[in-house]
């Protein structure tokens, strides 16, 4: 279980950090004595984040390379070395037909939510690497998997991606002292997901900043590489399992015949 303020003094970044999910694990990281920098394109909401949380506010674009390199390099000057990054910045669920919509829209998602945890990742591997140590969070999503049909396909297709890149970067990294994993918060309740109305079964906001935070603290290294699930798996009972899990290649999204 957590201890109050277990991460003391270790540092996180927090793409996507402004509102939403994002905001909700900058407060956890940084109530487990965190340093936390949230980052995203509008100032005006990471500035409250941070002001809230104690932390660093820092505007960037995460499909841009450019944005992406100085982000990491303000991180790291204000704050100290990253342990942490969290690429929670995404976007999608638009409701366009593929005939109808500019491609260039339909792209835009895949930029920012593979591209851009591409280039956090990369930026903030250099350090990691040379350190030996490291760990990297991607926000996923059930559109990875669950049958959609007749769903938006830049959003599940980009969430799809990002799971199997987080998965193949984790085997990269591991024998470096650096692990990676890729969750689902569930369905929580966002300015994203607010259209969906009042009947669906929302997913507490609580539990996707609590698995974070678990997989910040090292207690589930040996599930790097795994899918998790903030509302269907117990982190607990993953991390007992662990040994199982890895044996029967579970919690792994896979091809079955």
């Amino acid at each position: 279980m957590n201890s109050p303020r277990e991460l003391e003094g270790q540092v996180a970044l927090v793409t996507g950090g402004g509102r939403g999910i994002g905001r909700s694990i900058a407060r956890e990281l940084a109530d487990a004595g965190m340093r936390v920098a949230v980052a995203a394109r509008s100032s005006d909401q990471v500035e409250e984040t941070a002001r809230e949380i104690g932390g660093l506010a820092v505007t960037a674009d995460v499909s841009k390379q450019e944005d992406v390199d100085a982000m990491v390099a303000t991180v790291e000057r204000e704050l100290g070395p990253i342990d942490l990054l969290v690429n929670n910045a995404g976007i999608g669920l638009s409701g366009a037909l593929p005939w109808e919509e500019d491609p260039a829209d339909w792209w835009h998602v895949f930029e920012i939510n593979v591209l851009g945890a591409y280039l956090c990742s990369r930026a903030v591997l250099r350090g990691m690497v040379e350190r030996g140590r490291g760990r990297i969070v991607n926000t996923g999503s059930g559109a990875s998997y669950l049958p959609m049909s007749g769903g938006p396909t830049s959003y599940g297709a980009s969430k799809a991606a990002l799971g199997r890149f987080g998965e193949l970067l984790a085997g990269q990294v591991a024998d470096r002292g650096i692990s990676v994993f890729t969750f689902s918060p569930g369905l929580v309740r966002t300015d994203m997901t607010e259209p969906f109305g009042d009947d669906m079964p929302w997913t507490p906001p609580e539990l996707a900043p609590r698995l974070v935070r678990v997989l910040a603290s090292g207690r589930a290294d040996e599930l790097a590489g795994r899918y998790i699930h903030a509302e269907h798996d117990d982190i607990e009972a993953l991390i007992e399992r662990a040994d199982e899990i890895r044996e029967r290649d579970l919690n792994a999204i896979r091809l079955q015949r």
